[in-house]
């Protein structure tokens, strides 16, 4: 069976974890934290960087650093994985969401607009699978209403917008360099992966000291043990920052095999009756962390159906997200009841990705595109 991913771990994290070992600086604090937050926040084009225990809690740190009472709303697509819901819910805010984009399957952003309230503190943007969002378009509505934007590029590690479009000022520009805060997850399937792990980046210092004083429990600097706030445990281990600081060291090597894996599967799959690939916007570049694609209703098959056929030809796949309208956890809350999200409700149904690790060899590339045009033929 062809895995739908693969970490690709090398001798520098070998070294590097051994360090550790050895030295003892296993937990919550040693040279690599600080060197790891530092890399990656310049590689991002950011001043800070904080570095946590996963994707799911830096979302969660990122609203805390925002002071937002109980009710205040913050704008999230319907489609996308439930940690980005469960960040609002947990800093008891209200998440209100919006449907994708048919094409690229990111959020659409026209839609932000009509959503905002007297009760809208921000927006969550999600680079869905390594696409980026249309940034601007969020960033101008964050300005006239003076909205936080909370970019979440766990999935866009690398990945690239083109920012000021029609300007004298455009430019490429990472993602994750975007907005108020930006957050990432560093687990396996990532292109820079800790295992579990996570980082909020930021541009204001006072946001980055804030992120760093709850993820420890917002200890007194002056009296470790009093503390006039509560905080949480999101701190991540110096064995986790050994192994991303590793794998920055070779971040071009990374990049180059995740394009190739993209280039790949969109020259041998585009021409195939009843498949849609995920749409690249001439302002995007995506770094194709999972490629995916959605069956036409016409093949007489939903991506259920065409994961357990593909399976059946040894390679694995994964479904696409289920929209958070139809989550009964949040319905249990209250939340979402009667609402339709079209698009999502269809990528749901009809989508799926296929390996896309960075382990994967050209052998095993041509065997899944084969399986897929002998499904669909």
């Amino acid at each position: 069976m062809i895995p739908v991913n693969e970490p690709l771990l090398g001798k520098r994290e070998l070294e590097y974890v051994s360090e550790c070992v050895r030295t003892g600086w296993v937990s919550s604090a040693g040279r690599f934290i600080r060197d790891f937050e530092e890399h990656w926040a310049a590689y991002c084009g950011r001043r800070y960087g904080v570095a946590v225990s996963n994707g799911t809690v830096a979302l969660q740190l990122a609203v805390a650093c925002l002071d937002l009472a109980p009710g205040d709303e913050i704008i999230i697509p319907a489609f996308t994985i439930i940690s980005c819901a469960s960040a609002v819910i947990n800093n008891n805010c209200v998440p209100v969401l919006v449907d994708s984009d048919p094409r690229t399957w990111n959020m659409d952003t026209t839609q932000v607009k009509e959503k905002i309230t007297p009760r809208t503190r921000a927006v969550m943007p999600v680079h869905i699978y390594g696409n980026p969002v249309d940034m601007d378009a969020l960033l101008e509505l964050a300005d006239e209403y003076g909205l936080a934007i909370i970019e979440d590029a766990a999935e866009a590690h690398c990945a690239e917008y083109l920012s000021g479009r029609g300007t004298s000022e455009k430019q490429w520009r990472r993602c994750g360099s975007f907005g108020t805060l930006s957050c990432f997850s560093f687990y396996a399937n990532k292109l820079i992966t800790t295992g579990e792990g996570g980082m909020v980046l930021t541009d204001d210092s006072e946001l980055a000291e804030k992120a760093r004083s709850l993820r420890n429990l917002c200890f007194s600097p002056d009296q470790r043990f009093y503390h006039e706030s509560l905080g949480f445990n999101f701190r991540i281990t110096n064995l986790q920052a050994a192994l991303g600081l590793a794998q920055m060291e070779r971040i071009d090597e990374i990049v180059a095999i995740k394009h190739w894996i993209g280039e790949q599967y969109t020259q041998r799959l585009s021409s195939i009756q009843g498949l849609q690939l995920q749409h690249l916007e001439k302002w995007a570049r995506s770094v194709y962390w999972m490629y995916g694609c959605v069956l036409s209703e016409e093949t007489g098959m939903n991506g259920a159906e065409f994961g357990k056929r593909l399976a059946d030809l040894g390679v694995e796949t994964r479904p696409f997200f289920l929209g958070m309208h139809e989550q009964p956890a949040f319905h249990r809350h209250g939340l979402f009841l009667n609402e339709k999200y079209p698009v999502a409700e269809r990528l749901a149904r009809q989508g799926l990705y296929l390996p896309s690790g960075l382990t994967l060899t050209e052998e095993q590339l041509e065997h899944v595109c084969r399986a897929v045009h002998e499904v669909l033929s």
